[in-house]
């Protein structure tokens, strides 16, 4: 089997486009809750749509799409759906703001002192509208791509 049939892969293809938009999508989308473009984004964690959610909400309706909506593959990708779904918005949301608290002590405390000058990364997991965000657009780019392939 030949590593450029990886490119075949209906499936991947539509999560991988899932993920890449919603990282493109992370700088418009920061400008307008700030007001200022940041670029960085695109290649950050965290942010507005999560990514995290597009890619395997992708993955997993291509799954039912093209396997079966009944079919063992399908149950197993939801379940891992869920599994990176519950893990963005609170695990990774709670170590986000974990390193927010971490860096205002550190700042405050050691002030003077410093033992790294290199803060916690503060933004690491997603909101819930994040997350929703990623499943519509992981939704939306899968069946897109469902549709023109088929």
């Amino acid at each position: 089997m030949s590593f450029l049939k990886i490119f075949e892969n209906e499936i991947l293809i539509g999560a991988l486009a899932a993920w890449g938009l919603a990282q493109l999508l992370k700088p418009p989308m920061e400008y307008l809750r700030t007001g200022k473009w940041n670029w960085a984004a695109i290649a950050n964690a965290g942010g507005m749509p999560s990514s995290h959610s597009a890619l395997v909400v992708g993955a997993t309706l291509g799954v039912g799409l093209y396997q079966g909506f009944d079919s063992p593959l399908f149950a197993l990708a939801f379940a891992f759906t869920m599994i990176v779904i519950y893990d963005a918005a609170n695990v990774r949301h709670q170590a986000g703001m974990q390193a927010q608290k971490i860096n205002v002590i550190v700042n405050e405390l050691l002030s003077g002192h410093p033992i790294s000058e290199k803060d916690l990364r503060e933004v690491l997991g997603h909101t819930w509208l994040e997350v929703i965000g990623g499943i519509l657009l992981g939704l939306l780019v899968a069946t897109i791509s469902w549709m023109i392939i088929r």
